[in-house]
């Protein structure tokens, strides 16, 4: 047992979970952090590195198991069906974040002020931890998250985070490769989950380890998928981004209309469908959003039910 910020728990029932692919050059550090620090539960689920991953880590005292798929999302959600411990840190392999940070996220899900806690990389970051182009991307994303679902969240993508079995089980998560982030964030979110982010350190990658993503492919992915989920949490959002486009060309044609030679009619038709087009967009969000609000009250409801009766049950 182990006393901590006036915490007693048992360090066995943290499970360190490390997803990796071709971090030989990295997970022997990230793997000693955390037996330096006393946590020696650790869990390594390998996406059949072509490099030594797996005999380093297993060397290093972790124990490793080969994903049956490909994905980092596929290893996450295969791991998250085998591991039983009460408590889940997970951590990039790659030796971009600190594994004795780890109390900094974990403290405040041992504390039950959170379900799952997030480290904001973005906030953290030092010197050359992201290329211009990530730094970006990765500010774009979150953005355009933080709009599409009326979320204060700020680095959505995140690989360090901490929380309970019992939270990340209660997740529907489906998405087999670096969507899964977008995932959980949207689920915490469907979910009522307590989600709260802490800045995290977060350093530049060793020249020894390559990185996986591809900004532009995998951005565009993540940003489609944020896109695709707004539409059952947020509906006016998702409706209103191709009405906002519709009255957009609505009002182009009008603009234009001293410099073309169409016939008026022509043109008129043209606004007209557009300017339809948007209202019909709009109404159909606001609709959805009363439908969705409506939906989430009756889980509310049931929720709160299926609690009042557990609780009379156990007082019986």
């Amino acid at each position: 047992m182990t006393e901590d910020r006036n915490l007693i728990f048992d360090k066995n029932d943290v499970c360190i979970f490390i997803p990796v692919l071709n971090e030989e050059g990295a997970i022997k550090d990230v793997i000693e952090g955390f037996k330096n620090v006393g946590y020696h539960n650790i869990l390594v689920y390998d996406g059949n590195s072509k490099d030594k991953t797996r005999e380093v880590a297993e060397a290093a005292g972790a124990r490793v198991v080969i994903q049956s798929g490909k994905g980092k999302g596929q290893a996450m959600i295969q791991a998250f069906e085998s591991i039983t411990e009460k408590y889940i840190v997970m951590i990039d392999g790659d030796g971009t974040e600190l594994p004795e940070e780890i109390h900094t996220l974990l403290y405040p899900v041992l504390e039950g002020k959170a379900d799952h806690v997030a480290g904001n990389r973005i906030a953290g970051r030092t010197p050359g931890a992201f290329t211009t182009l990530n730094l970006a991307g990765n500010r774009m994303i979150n953005w355009f998250f933080r709009r599409a679902f009326k979320s204060g969240l700020k680095d959505i993508l995140t690989g360090y985070r901490a929380f309970t079995r019992e939270s990340i089980q209660a997740l529907d998560l489906k998405q087999h490769g670096f969507v899964i982030e977008t995932e959980i964030a949207v689920e915490c979110l469907i979910k009522e989950q307590r989600v709260i982010e802490i800045p995290i350190t977060y350093l530049p990658r060793p020249e020894k380890v390559e990185t996986k993503l591809h900004p532009i492919r995998d951005g565009y992915r993540i940003s489609m998928a944020i896109y695709k989920y707004s539409r059952f949490y947020n509906p006016i959002f998702f409706f209103g981004v191709w009405s906002l486009l519709s009255f957009i060309i609505a009002l182009l044609l009008i603009a234009v209309h001293p410099f073309i030679t169409w016939h008026s009619s022509m043109l008129g038709t043209a606004f007209f469908f557009f300017a339809g087009l948007g209202a019909l967009l709009l109404t159909a969000g606001f609709v959805a959003d009363v439908n969705a609000t409506l939906h989430r009250k009756t889980l509310k409801a049931i929720k709160r039910t299926q609690k009042e009766q557990e609780t009379e049950y156990d007082q019986f």
